[in-house]
């Protein structure tokens, strides 16, 4: 049996899923402005584990989401992965957020074009576009967006939460938003368990998060 602990941190929702054979056992996930990851993390992990009657000793593999997405939240989930991989001695695997993504909006639309995006401040977001075929025609970036983008792969659904933003500027094209499409461990079960039985494993002491850009940060203003 492998069970398989998977842990969200790229967006402000803070999600975990246990998995037994590529079977979702349990999600538990915390929307959350602040990015209370730090505090929230450890307690949903727990509270999964106590929910299938487990212990931590009896997982197989931890997968994480790889990025793109908030520096601060991929580096406590990465940390925390790379924590209890060390401890427990067992593999750490990893999807990218958006792939994750994709693979649920593909269950929804079947067929359809998707356009997974992740808010990367202003008019900017990290995004992938696969095809019906689930086959990537516009790798992973950071695009700046506008009226125009991505015209020449119409009609395509578009989610997540670098999406809402782009309702009214990509009003009377050939695109669908779907707002109940964000950042979930559940995307990862399926992918996770079909990497472990191809070995397909990170290398704990060395794997970083993907970023795509510099993290850039900000000094508080004095009042």
């Amino acid at each position: 049996m492998s069970w398989i602990l998977h842990l969200e941190t790229s967006t402000k929702v803070c999600s975990v899923a246990l998995s037994l054979n590529a079977e979702l056992k349990s999600l538990l996930e915390i929307a959350d402005d602040q990015f209370s990851h730090g505090e929230q993390l450890t307690l949903l992990i727990e509270a999964a584990l106590k929910e299938n009657h487990i212990q931590a000793s009896d997982l197989s593999a931890v997968s994480i989401a790889s990025g793109p997405g908030s520096y601060t939240g991929l580096r406590i989930g990465v940390s925390t992965a790379k924590g209890l991989c060390y401890a427990l001695k067992i593999p750490l695997i990893s999807i990218d957020s958006l792939t994750s993504m994709a693979y649920l909006a593909r269950k929804k639309h079947p067929g359809k074009t998707l356009c997974p995006m992740i808010d990367a401040r202003r008019m900017e977001v990290y995004a992938t576009i696969f095809n019906a075929d689930f086959i990537v025609v516009k790798p992973m970036s950071a695009d700046v967006l506008d009226e125009l983008s991505y015209t020449a792969l119409e009609p395509f659904v578009f989610f997540g939460d670098g999406a809402s933003k782009m309702i009214e500027m990509w009003q009377g094209r050939s695109v669908e938003y779907d707002e109940t499409l964000v950042c979930s461990a559940e995307g990862q079960v399926t992918l996770a368990f079909e990497k472990l039985q191809k070995g397909e494993v990170e290398d704990v002491a060395y794997f970083e998060p993907l970023y795509l850009k510099e993290f850039v940060g900000t000094v508080k203003k004095q009042s």
